[in-house]
């Protein structure tokens, strides 16, 4: 009796100690399970936002076109004030010398070489069979298998639209719709009476930089509660140059100052500066300005700067003390206004001479937004992320900025504003290869902005070893060359081993117009 009473009670102890066990057990995994999801919480709390970012791009605007760039005939308080309270870089260069290449290389991430899309349209815009060399075929929409800038994002959760210029297709198959953009609305070519794909109806008399600006203002309240990625890329300030009358009278009597006089294109100037002061207002209104990144720039240099060059063509505006406008790859066709606004991120009234290219666009947003590059695409530019962090310093090498212009752009008069050139910015030193003779132009832009001094001859040492690394350049990305012109009986463009030629006088004929791409 007495052994079953003992083996009964260590049944029993047996149970308790099995639930006491249990209980230990189920309090340990609780408490770990309430630690883990505190550190969880913690580094969620802990984890900085992603930005919003809004891209907003003026179209033909040049290097000295706003006040925070030496204007003193143009007025751009709201664009200043982005410079005053953000970062403003003084070497800010577009990935072409007119607009279908800077918007495939921002879209892309990839140099003109690797997208074929060097210039707008065909080669047969100009009569290229008067020169020793045939142009390369250019590509005149972005490849749908490209996956943008706006599809990366896209898949990082962000919502996408793009209001404005496009000018890389615009059929189904490439319209910014099937590119990654949730929204678009493309329209460019008219400032009133405008036409939209897709069609969206508009009050009479609406300027295309105020129906575009509402339709970014809506976008943004939309969506503000979630990371979005917003392109407002205008069509201003391009010809046909016309605003609203009330912002023209405004400059009427206004004198002069540095070759800038346009009352008309100074009031296009002005409605660009509008739709970036209500795109602020909103965010500032919306509570989003700490967390958004707003972006400005243009798409190639200002139409002007072409009489000193011996081109033939009118001119709206002057990029001087920059050489050249757009159509050219001197400095006043590529470099261009840009800035960048990101409060209590940027330090305000920040200036950065480190250069920065329209490829760069693209690593600079995936670093950002925590965002994953494409697996199988390359990009060929660096993040600027780490300039816009630190006040302008950084501790990244710049690699040396590239161009290939296979092409010609011509003017009035049979005169030229290029003809096929690569160019090579390394440093402060730009070396410039025209293909037609081989010659070499060499500048540095520290010492002369202007590129007024070709120093090709007297530093031959430097210009062999920039144009070494140029060829190197094409040869890796596999740029495509122009070929003789049979038709002309013109000289063969110089071989990729040819020799160097330094110090060659520059070439005479380099044109631009006000009238075309």
């Amino acid at each position: 009796m007495k052994t079953g009473i003992r083996i009964g009670m260590r049944a029993a102890e047996s149970r308790f100690a099995l639930r006491a066990n249990q209980g230990h057990f189920r309090t340990a995994a609780l408490a770990a399970l309430c630690s883990w999801a505190a550190l969880w919480i913690q580094a969620f709390a802990a984890a900085p936002p992603r930005p919003n970012v809004i891209f907003i791009m003026a179209d033909d605007l040049g290097y000295t076109d706003l006040g925070c760039y030496g204007s003193r005939y143009y007025e751009s308080p709201a664009i200043d004030r982005m410079a005053q309270e953000g970062m403003r870089f003084t070497s800010g260069y577009t990935a072409g010398p007119n607009c279908q290449p800077t918007r495939a290389a921002l879209m892309s991430g990839q140099h003109t070489a690797r997208t074929g899309v060097y210039t707008v349209g065909s080669i047969e815009r100009f009569n290229w069979r008067s020169r020793p060399l045939r142009p390369v075929d250019n590509v005149v929409a972005l490849d749908p298998k490209t996956v943008t800038i706006a599809e990366a994002l896209q898949q990082a959760g962000y919502k996408t639209a793009l209001f404005g210029k496009w000018h890389l297709g615009e059929d189904a198959a490439h319209h910014p719709l099937a590119q990654g953009f949730d929204e678009a609305i493309v329209s460019a070519g008219r400032h009133f009476d405008f036409v939209t794909r897709p069609k969206v109806d508009s009050p009479p008399g609406t300027y295309l930089a105020d129906f575009l600006t509402d339709k970014a203002v809506d976008f943004i309240r939309r969506h503000k509660d979630k990371p979005f990625f917003l392109c407002l890329h205008h069509f201003a300030v391009h010809s046909p140059h016309q605003a609203k009358s009330n912002l023209v009278a405004r400059f009427q009597n206004k004198p002069a100052a540095g070759g800038h006089n346009s009352p008309v294109y100074a009031a296009m100037i002005a409605s660009v500066d509008e739709s970036v002061g209500r795109v602020l207002a909103t965010l500032q209104e919306l509570n989003l300005a700490s967390n958004t990144l707003v972006i400005f720039t243009s798409d190639n240099g200002g139409v002007g700067g072409y009489a000193r060059e011996g081109i033939q063509g009118g001119s709206i505006t002057d990029n001087a003390p920059l050489r050249g406008g757009k159509g050219m790859l001197y400095e006043g066709g590529i470099r261009v206004p840009y800035i960048f606004w990101w409060p209590g991120k940027i330090q305000s009234a920040a200036t950065c001479d480190e250069p920065i290219h329209s490829v760069d666009l693209y690593p600079t947003l995936l670093e950002l937004a925590g965002a994953k590059p494409p697996a199988k695409q390359p990009l060929d530019g660096m993040s600027y992320a780490d300039l816009l962090l630190s006040g302008g310093r950084s501790t990244r090498e710049r690699k040396p900025l590239f161009w290939h212009f296979p092409g010609y752009l011509g003017a009035g008069g049979g005169t030229w504003r290029t003809t096929p050139v690569g160019v090579i910015r390394s440093g402060d030193w730009k070396l410039m290869e025209f293909f037609e003779d081989g010659h070499l132009e060499l500048y540095n832009l520290r010492a002369d902005i202007g590129e007024k001094n070709n120093v090709a001859f007297q530093e031959q040492e430097r210009a062999v070893a920039m144009h070494q690394q140029l060829l190197r350049w094409r040869k890796e990305i596999g740029a495509p060359m122009p070929t003789p012109n049979a038709e002309s009986g013109g000289a063969s463009p110089p071989t990729e081993r040819g020799k160097t030629r330094a110090g060659r006088a520059a070439r005479k004929g380099n044109t631009a117009t006000t009238t075309t791409e």
